[in-house]
């Protein structure tokens, strides 16, 4: 398709003055079915909802935002096409321009049209699809009015009813976490018309969530794969200006401040780099348990930053490059780090030695990633697999037992997951402490006690092999807390009730969000 179809959206905007991008059409591949709704702070409060599709983003302005009752229509005005470039735009457009006021990215995925060709669906005035975003999963329609002009639509909810994005999610921008408010604040629109879209201002990219990997329980046989051993440590998204972000977009560099003066110090314009902090041990190995000794105030162990991913260098963003484009230029820029910066290199061989290998050295496991796989950001992706030597969980605490014999503070912590957005409970941790975590963790739990118990199948209901003991009567004696604490744990195996057999502590995890805690399955 030309850039014919961006003629109305360029005609109305002076890139002189905004940061949005000019924009040319490209061609679509049937793996880049994106879609991207933008909350737009303009003369009027509105969501622009946008498909991409035959090279460009076909756009409608939503009012009200999209509707989650099943048969619920909103209105939807169809506008001009805008440049797939525009996807990622968060930020500021200029007052007086088109369109002028705050910009975030609401909500941003693949959808999937349920139709034969949603361009010919399109045209005919009905298209049904599927959304898989970080805030939406579920089926709309777009239907045109009969009797109105072509720029009047409606917006369906078709499918099954959809639990409403709550208000906090709904100021709360789905690639940074930043406010409506904050972003007006920032003004640091990350597009610019000319030369390759960046703005001409000192580049500050934004916090990208990361790419997850599947839990495997074996190697693949395929071809195409490569491996790198497994850190047990806080994923990290690093900027060469100073930032650190955790997992879940936390400002991380304060508390690795090393980390973030070595990154800072890459003799690059701008980068983005995707790895993990690790303490490490006297034999060199990954340990999360000395990485909570900096939480505690102990003695300070040394740190590595293991990096295995680059995702944008100078500003041009790498993210939908082949791992195999991007870890070559990691590799051409780790020749001009120095320490505590690390290449995660990668490791040759068949990847079932390579496992039992890591085993007998007392190492978490390996990861698998396929060569050819792009960066999918905040997605859980079968392209990237982990697979592990020991067995360990993100577990919330929800409560905890009062303390028995010479322990003070608490006897065993009250762990879950969650599962179809109920709270279950796992197990008891009691083992792991030491006087000062004991003292540590009571303090965080106490601050947010509640009455009930957060936990969906308490008290339980028999006294089998593996119950936990959790009847009425020793529930009258446990704490409960709001679920918010993510911790991690060590254990033998899942029992066949779902309990953790033999679990102990190895530390809080600032870097997850307790929703995002589910049980840890091979193939999810």
């Amino acid at each position: 398709m030309s850039a014919e179809s961006l003629g109305a959206y360029r005609s109305k905007r002076n890139f002189k003055k905004t940061a949005e991008p000019r924009g040319r059409a490209k061609a679509s591949r049937a793996a880049e079915m994106r879609f991207v709704i933008q909350k737009h702070d303009a003369s009027r409060l509105h969501y622009d909802f946008r498909l991409e599709m035959g090279g460009t983003l076909k756009s409608w302005a939503i009012p009200k935002g999209v509707p989650f009752k099943k048969g619920e229509k909103h209105l939807a005005v169809h506008v001009e096409d805008h440049p797939l470039e525009y996807a990622g735009f968060e930020g500021i457009i200029p007052r007086g321009q088109y369109g002028g006021g705050t910009v975030m990215v609401w909500d941003s995925g693949t959808y999937e049209p349920l139709g034969s060709d949603p361009l010919r669906d399109l045209a005919a005035g009905k298209l049904h699809f599927a959304l898989h975003g970080k805030k939406l999963d579920g089926e709309w329609a777009l239907v045109r009015f009969k009797h109105g002009g072509d720029n009047d639509w409606l917006i369906l909810k078709s499918g099954a009813d959809m639990r409403p994005v709550s208000q906090k999610k709904d100021d709360e921008s789905s690639v940074s976490g930043r406010t409506m408010a904050r972003i007006a604040r920032e003004r640091d629109a990350d597009w610019n018309s000319k030369g390759n879209g960046r703005n001409n201002r000192a580049e500050k990219l934004e916090f990208i969530p990361p790419m997850k990997a599947t839990l495997a329980e074996k190697p693949p046989a395929q071809p195409g794969w490569l491996y790198e051993l497994k850190f047990d440590g806080y994923r990290a998204l690093a900027f060469n200006d100073g930032r650190i972000y955790s997992s879940n977009g936390k400002d991380a560099a304060r508390r690795f401040p090393e980390i973030a003066a070595a990154v800072a110090a890459l003799p690059v314009k701008s980068a983005a780099l995707d790895g993990e902090i690790v303490a490490l041990d006297e034999e060199g190995r990954s340990s999360f348990q000395l990485l909570q000794s900096i939480e505690l105030g102990d003695e300070r162990p040394p740190l590595a930053f293991y990096i295995f991913d680059l995702l944008h260098l100078d500003g041009k963003d790498l993210r939908r490059e082949p791992l195999s484009a991007r870890r070559k230029q990691l590799h051409t820029l780790m020749r001009k780090a120095g320490e505590p910066l690390r290449e995660s290199a990668e490791i040759r061989g068949d990847p079932r030695k390579l496992l039992a290998e890591v085993g007998r050295r007392g190492l978490e496991g390996i990861m698998g990633k396929l060569r050819d796989s792009v960066y999918e950001p905040g997605r859980r992706s079968h392209s990237w697999i982990k697979l592990k030597c020991v067995h360990e969980q993100e577990l919330v605490i929800g409560g905890f037992t009062p303390p028995k014999g010479a322990r003070h503070y608490f006897g065993a912590l009250l762990v879950g997951y969650y599962e179809k957005e109920k709270l279950k409970f796992a197990g008891k941790i009691g083992t792991g402490f030491n006087a000062a975590i004991l003292k540590s963790l009571h303090a965080k739990m106490r601050a947010i006690e509640r009455k009930t118990t957060p936990f969906s199948n308490l008290p339980e209901s028999g006294q089998g092999r593996w119950s936990q003991n959790i009847t009425p009567g020793e529930m009258k004696l446990c704490t409960w807390i709001k679920p918010g604490l993510v911790c991690q744990a060590r254990f033998t195996e899942w029992t066949r009730d779902g309990k953790l057999r033999h679990p102990v502590y190895l530390g809080l995890r600032d870097d997850k969000e307790a929703r995002e805690v589910t049980r840890e399955q091979p193939g999810k």
